[in-house]
């Protein structure tokens, strides 16, 4: 992924066709100059659709079309002739795409499956034409309705990746690195923080022609669940994830007090993450020898943890195979 092409949060401006308006009108026939109403309806105004597009990983598309307007319904005709609907305006976007209300943050849906679609803006009802209105007391009416007007205002639209196993920890602690070793994904790779922007994904084979999907969600740092770093702009991905892979490297000092900051972040984020399944990969481990390693074990987090290192491909499958094992408990 490249950084200039991944957009995940766009604010748009949509507005929905108005409804067509009823029709006044009355038969008129070379032998029934006095025929009843035949006013026909109004038709309804185009909808502007949500829809989900597996092909897709990200908004770039909206960046330059933030206005999306649906049509008018035509008004209705004589002959008690139907106005004909206005057509609706289908926004596709990735799976995993949440629409929120821009002005009061509230949720409107979540796009999750590939071809799902969802009313973001609803089209206006098209007006009852005068033959509506007919009753046995009022055979002539001469009014109808005119039609709904359609809905409009910014919303916004926000990606959170659709991903099996979410990478989490500090910047530079050696996930786009172990990314790169596991699947075919090339994300950008220095010796720095936040060296990753962007989240990235790759796909991850396993045996048997099996695979499973990982992302790499750019470092956290404390502070992060109030905005700090790059702090709430990619925590989002991590609700995604069915597991999260904590790294932490093994020089880090303390490894045990890093874990539970990163835990806090994402508690204090959102608590329900707290209930997704954890596993911990120490990394950078080719820089101690065996007797160091066990030092390190013996004050580690209480859950599945493993030493690996990317440079030199140790502890790698047993990684993949943790976490295979650990995704489908």
């Amino acid at each position: 992924m490249a950084d200039s092409n991944f957009v995940d949060y766009i604010k748009i401006f949509v507005r929905s066709g108005n409804g067509g308006a009823g029709s006044v009108h009355f038969r008129r026939e070379k032998f029934e100059p006095m025929g009843g109403p035949d006013g026909g309806d109004g038709g309804r105004g185009g909808h502007v659709i949500v829809r989900g597009n597996p092909q897709m990983w990200t908004l770039i598309h909206l960046k330059y079309a933030r206005h999306v307007f649906a049509e008018n319904g035509e008004n209705g005709a004589g002959s008690n002739c139907t106005g004909a609907e206005g057509k609706d305006t289908i926004i596709d976007v990735p799976l995993g795409t949440v629409a929120r209300d821009a002005e009061t943050g509230e949720l409107i849906f979540e796009i999750s499956s590939g071809s799902e679609e969802k009313i973001i803006a609803k089209g206006g009802r098209g007006g009852m034409g005068n033959t509506f209105f007919k009753t046995a007391v009022r055979q002539a009416p001469r009014f109808a309705q005119p039609g709904d007007p359609g809905q409009e205002g910014w919303k916004i639209l926000e990606l959170k990746i659709l991903a099996d196993v979410g990478m989490v920890g500090f910047p530079n602690a050696g996930k786009s690195t172990l990314l790169s070793v596991i699947s075919a994904a090339k994300p950008k790779i220095d010796n720095y923080p936040f060296t990753t922007l962007v989240p990235n994904i790759g796909i991850v084979p396993w045996r048997d022609n099996r695979s499973f999907v990982v992302a790499d969600i750019p470092g956290i740092i404390e502070g992060a669940h109030e905005g700090k770093g790059l702090g709430l702009r990619f925590l989002r991905h991590i609700e995604r994830n069915s597991l999260l892979l904590f790294m932490i490297p093994v020089d880090s000092g303390n490894i045990k007090n890093e874990y539970n900051i990163l835990v806090n972040e994402l508690a204090q984020y959102n608590p329900e993450l707290l209930d997704k399944k954890r596993v911990l990969a120490i990394t950078k481990c080719d820089m101690l020898d065996s007797e160091l390693l066990n030092e390190v074990s013996k004050d580690l987090p209480e859950l599945p943890h493993i030493f690996i290192s990317s440079v030199t491909n140790s502890g790698i499958e047993k990684l993949k195979d943790l976490l295979w094992q650990e995704l489908n408990k």
